[in-house]
């Protein structure tokens, strides 16, 4: 039994990563500040012996023995990370310095959620790990971009000083259940609106594109490259087939059967127009690649947020 510590433990992918090895037999402690996390997500954990809920924000040091860290904690969505643009940078810079520095103490394993917003809007399509990016350090979502470039930097340079055991991790654009209702990402913005039979905003003319991966595949990435051996990354974790946003809100109305318009609103700043993830790297050194078809993946997302609604009206 190891003893995991998951960061945003209690946000959408880290309640999934936290059920996932809960069932492999781990001890898991969830930290998380509550900023963008749910106790909701956790909630059906918390009478397992072998799990532990700390509330702490990563900004600040913490001590605990463990052989694995999996840091997920930071504001993911522009609504979030741009409400508190210093905290989103301290999530990420002052976080993974602390827990490289617990990493450090323990001998433990330290596997980085980085994201694919370190190419920004990316000149190189599909993006691959060697691409350095296309990044505006001044602009709304600088905080995020280059906080999430910075902890890498911290993560290699700690590797290469201290021989730091590290793993680093670049998602793509995922979804699932348990996305929060509120954090303007495409998916949940898309269902939730069909469902209530009100306008789907698309940005711009919908032209720009995403690919789409379900959660319980990149949870499966995830868990591969930590306890992969001979290859600390960066990886990309996504899911390659790309889709214009448009033909995608066309998706969601026709899976709801709403009665949704779609409307157009401004692009907003510095937003990726293409966005898809080169993963030959993860199938070489991790035999990963998805599994979910989109509409499976939908499904259960759909399903979740139906769900959702209709307590919400209880």
């Amino acid at each position: 039994m190891k003893r995991i510590i998951i960061t945003g433990g209690a946000g959408f992918l880290g309640s999934h990563l936290c059920e996932r090895l809960l069932k492999e037999g781990n001890h898991i402690i969830c930290i998380d500040n509550f900023f963008t996390g749910s106790y909701e997500n956790i909630k059906h954990l918390e009478n397992n012996k072998n799990f532990e809920i700390i509330r702490h924000d990563i900004t600040e040091p913490i001590h605990i023995e463990c052989d694995e860290i999996y840091n997920f904690a930071c504001p993911a969505s522009p609504i979030h990370y741009q409400r508190n643009p210093v905290h989103t940078f301290k999530a990420s810079v002052l976080g993974i310095l602390n827990m490289l520095n617990l990493a450090r103490e323990c001998n433990a394993r330290l596997l980085q959620a980085s994201t694919s917003e370190v190419y920004g809007d990316p000149l190189e399509h599909p993006q691959k790990e060697t691409y350095w990016g296309h990044v505006n350090p001044d602009g709304i979502r600088s905080c995020y971009d280059e906080g999430k470039r910075g902890a890498e930097t911290l993560m290699m340079d700690y590797h290469r000083q201290y021989n730091t055991d590290i793993k680093i991790i670049r998602i793509f654009n995922t979804y699932g259940p348990r996305m929060n209702e509120n954090d303007g990402r495409v998916v949940s913005n898309f269902i939730i609106q069909a469902l209530k039979n009100i306008p789907i905003t698309v940005y711009g003319d919908g032209s720009q594109t995403r690919s789409f991966c379900y959660c319980d595949d990149l949870i499966d990435g995830a868990i591969k490259m930590m306890v992969s051996e001979n290859f600390i990354g960066p990886v990309n974790l996504g899911n390659p087939i790309e889709m214009p946003v448009i033909d995608f809100a066309k998706i969601i109305i026709e899976k709801t059967n709403s009665k949704s318009e779609i409307i157009f609103k401004k692009l907003p700043k510095d937003d990726p127009v293409k966005r898809q993830p080169d993963i030959n790297l993860a199938k070489e050194k991790l035999n990963w690649q998805p599994k979910y078809k989109l509409e499976d993946g939908l499904k259960k997302t759909i399903e979740y947020f139906e769900n959702y609604l209709k307590n919400k009206l209880l």
